[in-house]
């Protein structure tokens, strides 16, 4: 299979243009399946950043960082894929500039008031030695998960590179820990 300019790339698949990108290093190709998401990759940024220039700067961060380092990555579905990469590079350039994210949440994924208290920077003695008991008994993935987010500032992006764990498995370590420490810490302040 060859590819003749960018209209006859039109034709093939997410996966078939990946795969090609990632056989031949042609950045042509990557540029091609970028491209069909572009609008989505723009809109996203613009609802999370409102504002339209930080937004095309973004988008065009992304495409940048991706053209180098997307051989890198394990991806089933590019576009599923994609809208997770730019909303994280949108959760990291709010958490740079200090901006409050103001997104719906589902309620199972709202943060506990009291897990946010105990991980905040002014916990009281007891609570910050309940909180550093209640983090060794965590299963590994789970403790690695929490201290790189809460502690080390992390997003889901970088903590998939750094440790190598699936997107979905770490929303799923990070959410299963915080509800692990707040009933070890309520139970360990009871006592």
């Amino acid at each position: 299979m060859r590819f003749f300019g960018l209209n006859k790339k039109k034709e093939y698949s997410d996966e078939e243009l990946l795969s090609r990108f990632r056989e031949t290093g042609d950045v042509e190709l990557f540029q091609a399946l970028f491209e069909r998401y572009m609008p989505l990759a723009y809109g996203l940024c613009l609802k999370y950043l409102q504002n339209p220039e930080q937004s095309q700067d973004a988008v065009v961060d992304i495409y940048e960082n991706l053209s180098q380092k997307i051989h890198t990555y394990e991806i089933k579905v590019f576009k599923n894929w994609l809208y997770s990469v730019v909303k994280n590079h949108c959760f990291h350039i709010l958490k740079e500039n200090k901006k409050e994210i103001l997104v719906d949440f589902d309620s199972q994924v709202m943060e506990s008031d009291s897990i946010i208290d105990l991980l905040s920077e002014n916990r009281e003695e007891d609570k910050e030695h309940a909180l550093s008991k209640c983090m060794e008994k965590l299963p590994e993935p789970q403790r690695i998960a929490i201290d790189k987010f809460f502690y080390e500032n992390k997003s889901y992006a970088e903590i998939v590179d750094e440790t190598g764990f699936h997107l979905k498995s770490v929303k799923s370590y990070i959410q299963n820990g915080k509800r692990n420490l707040k009933i070890c810490i309520e139970k360990n302040l009871e006592e």
